[in-house]
């Protein structure tokens, strides 16, 4: 049966990571009360997830100026604390969805497990196919915490390795082979 980690109105919702850059484990992490859920997601998921919640907001605040969207992160909400411990994930994250409630005027954003079966096959299915049985993380953020959420998650993101200047691969400590300089070396 699949478990709903529901954190309607969360303390935190935070991107973090674990491990070294280039090997680092990219995680969310709601907590509500005494309840901590943290999920493992892609690099390339918290970058999307973190565009979509802004380009969202920006749409909700020219759109719907009763929504009191900030434009950027509120100095009162800015959270760079670690993650909240224990980390232990409950899942992978396949697909997410992002939703805007016009109404409460709050965004809501849905984390669906990535099963077995899409691991092996290469594909998730719906987060709505009645076949599958997953978990879900489910969390209702303010316009607030969904921009301080962005900003977050653009930080850590970049915080990785750099980029080469000349191919924009990320460089490893000891240098990388450049393609654009013809396999030659790069420190």
């Amino acid at each position: 049966m699949a478990a709903l980690y529901d954190h309607p109105t969360p303390e935190r919702f935070v991107v973090g990571t674990i491990g070294l850059p280039g090997e680092r484990t990219f995680l969310l992490q709601a907590k509500s009360g005494t309840a901590l859920t943290t999920v493992v997601v892609e690099k390339e998921q918290v970058e999307i997830l973190a565009d979509r919640v802004t380009e969202l907001l920006d749409m909700v605040m020219v759109k719907d100026p009763a929504a009191r969207v900030p434009q950027s992160a509120i100095d009162e909400r800015i959270d760079n604390a670690g993650l909240n411990v224990p980390i232990e994930p409950e899942f992978r994250v396949g697909t997410m969805s992002l939703g805007w409630d016009t109404v409460a005027h709050e965004l809501v954003v849905e984390c669906f497990e990535l099963t077995e079966e899409d691991a092996q096959t290469g594909t998730s299915a719906e987060p709505d196919d009645d076949e599958v049985e997953r978990d879900v993380l489910r969390i209702v953020l303010d316009a607030a915490g969904s921009r301080e959420f962005a900003r977050r998650a653009d930080q850590v993101v970049s915080a990785g390795r750099g980029d080469c200047p000349f191919c924009s691969l990320p460089l490893e400590p000891e240098g990388h082979l450049c393609p654009r300089a013809n396999g030659i070396a790069r420190v």
